[in-house]
Order: structure tokens, then sequence, then C-alpha cells
């Protein structure tokens, strides 16, 4: 009978968390909002969640949610794109620089002036990647509310206010992007047990955020070899940005107004430091190499290979240097943050996996 009541109390938790984060989403969607069915979720359910409205995701969820992600993002490693890479060792190599910069710098302001803890300061200081960084943040002892504002709130400005702002000053409208065609049944299956499967071993290895890690890379690699199409619909990807923005919100639960405050003041601090750095490189390569500003800091911006891309086409930009820059950037980030996170900070203990949220 309590095992029975246990399940029924999860499931009218879980389905309270999902409907109110498709609530916010569908409300900053009809909004227009960019980013909108991730931003609204999480930005509904914190707000559930300072108020002690019990809001939560099983664990289950919260992965196969990483898993499908994961997947999508692999859509974006092209092979006209990965050919393009080299084209631009210059601006590459700053590129380089400045994530490291950004990390750097956003870190020292985290740990020494908001007196973030070592784990969350690192966490909360990587340049974008908001779901990697929250899968690898869900296997550790990080302060994962804090990680969540600073990430957070880095994606609101950078995927709202930055898109506004560029498009504002462009002369032009919108572009209309070009059909994606979509795997079948058949291959959809084939897909999704692929990237299972790889998801399972990356865990299994002990790779922070395997979930997400593993299912990205196959899925990666099946795109490039133009095996199959790695696309996936709207209506697959919806409910995983409102289920990743539950998520996140959901992480403070724990987490007072006045807790959140400051961390919200912490969180635009360590912002301002690595927008700062940011703008200082993009305007240095845009001197060096001769390209315009706007291109560079599109390619440089830690907002998402998908958002930047578009913001490329819409301002007649190079759609193909932003694609690569942005590619290049997350590619790194993810086959190096899983062994500068272990460098650093340590392997993940199993006490601490058991003691997950």
């Amino acid at each position: 009978m309590s095992e029975k009541s246990t399940v029924t109390g999860v499931l009218r938790q879980t389905g309270l968390t999902f409907a109110l984060g498709a609530f916010g989403g569908t409300l900053f969607h009809t909004a227009g909002m960019p980013a909108g069915w991730l931003a609204g979720a999480m930005i509904l359910v914190a707000a559930a969640a300072l108020a002690r409205v019990p809001v939560d995701l099983p664990n289950w969820m919260r992965d196969g949610f990483f898993v499908i992600l994961g997947l999508s993002m692999g859509g974006g490693v092209r092979p006209d794109v990965v050919d393009r890479i080299g084209h631009w060792p210059a601006t590459m190599a700053i590129l380089a620089v400045t994530l490291v910069l950004v990390t750097a710098a956003t870190y020292v302001f985290l740990k020494r002036f908001a007196h973030w803890d070592r784990e969350s300061a690192f966490l909360g200081a990587i340049p974008g990647a908001l779901s990697f960084v929250m899968a690898i943040a869900a296997e550790r002892r990080a302060d994962q509310a804090r990680i969540a504002v600073s990430q957070t709130v880095r994606l609101v400005i950078l995927v709202s206010v930055l898109p506004l702002v560029i498009t504002s000053t462009a002369s032009h409208g919108p572009q209309t992007g070009v059909p994606t065609a979509f795997p079948d049944w058949g291959e959809g299956v084939i897909l999704l047990v692929a990237c299972l499967a790889a998801s399972f071993l990356a865990v299994r290895l002990r790779v922070p955020g395997g979930w997400l890690t593993g299912a990205f890379f196959m899925s990666s690699a099946i795109n490039v070899t133009g095996l199959m199409s790695v696309a996936l619909p709207q209506w697959i990807l919806v409910p995983c940005y409102i289920g990743l923005g539950c998520y996140i919100g959901s992480r403070f639960t724990s987490t007072t107004f006045g807790m959140f405050v400051n961390m919200l003041r912490a969180s635009l601090g360590a912002i301002v430091v690595g927008l700062c750095v940011s703008l200082a490189m993009a305007w240095i390569a845009s001197v060096l190499v001769g390209l315009p500003f706007g291109q560079l800091l599109l390619a440089y911006a830690p907002g998402g290979l998908e958002v930047m891309t578009l913001l490329s086409f819409m301002l007649n930009l190079d759609p193909a240097f932003v694609a690569a820059h942005q590619l290049a950037r997350y590619i790194s980030m993810v086959l190096l943050l899983p062994f500068i996170t272990g460098l650093l900070l340590g392997r993940v203990s199993n006490e601490s996996k058991s003691g997950r949220n």
C-alpha cells in the first residue's frame, strides 16, 4: 500500500512539474521568446520551487531527456561544416584562447568574489553547453542550484537579449530555413538504440555527463558518415526542452528566495566578466583578420549552435563560419571537459553518484 502510495505521489509530482513547465514554455514560446520552451518551463518551475511547491522529475526521465538532446545535438555535426573548420586557423586559435580566458576569469570571480565552492565555481564558469554542464553537475556534489542560476542567467541573456539587440540593428528580416529531412521510423529506432548503447557505455566508463555525451558522439558519427539523418522533429524535441527546463527549475527546491537573490547577483557579475572577455577577443580577432565584429561575436558567443547560426542568416553574415566556430567550441568542450573536470575536481565517487538528487 505504501509502495503504491509512493508511486502515485511520484506520478502526481512529475505530472504537476511537467504541467507547470509546459504552461510556462507555451507562454514564452507564444510570446516569441528565443528558447521559449526551455526558458519558460525553467522559470515557472523555478518560481514554483521557490514558493515551496513540490516539483521534481525522476532521475530516469531526466537521463532520458539527456539522451534525446545529445542525439539531437549530433545533427549539427555535418560533413560540410567539419570540412570547413580548418579554413579559419587564426580565428579558431583565438576561439580556443577565448574559451580558456572566459572560463578562468569567470571562475576567479565566482570563487574569490562570490565565495562559491570550487566545483560550483568551475561548472558555473563553463561558457555555454547548458545541458552538458548540468549532466555533469547531476553526477557530482556541486551546488546544482548555483550552477543552474549561473548557466541559466547566461543563457537567458545570450539567447534572449543578445539576439534581440542584434536583430534590431539588421536591415532585413529573417530568411527561411532549409527544410530538414527526418529519419523514418526504422532509422529512428536504430538511431535511438545506437545512442542508448553509447550512453550506457559512457555511463559505465564513468564519463561525466555520460547520458548526453555518449548519445552526442554516436549521433555525430552517424551524421558525419551520412548513414542516416539525425535531425529530430519538434514534437520530439519540444517535450525534451520542457523537461530540461523542468529539471533545471526543480533544482531550486531547497533554495530560499534570499539565497536565490545572492546567487543571481553573483551570476550577473560572472556574466559581465565573461561577456567583457568575449567582446574584447572578438574585437581583437576582427582587427587581426579583418572580419566583421558581429560575425566574430556570434562565432564566439556561448549561445548555442542553432541560435547563433540562425542569427548569422538573419544578419547576412557567413553562417558556415559561425556554425564551424560554434561547433568547434562545443566539440572541444565535450571532448576536453570530462577530462579537465576529472583532473581539476577529481573523479566521481560511487558515494556521490548514489547521493544524487
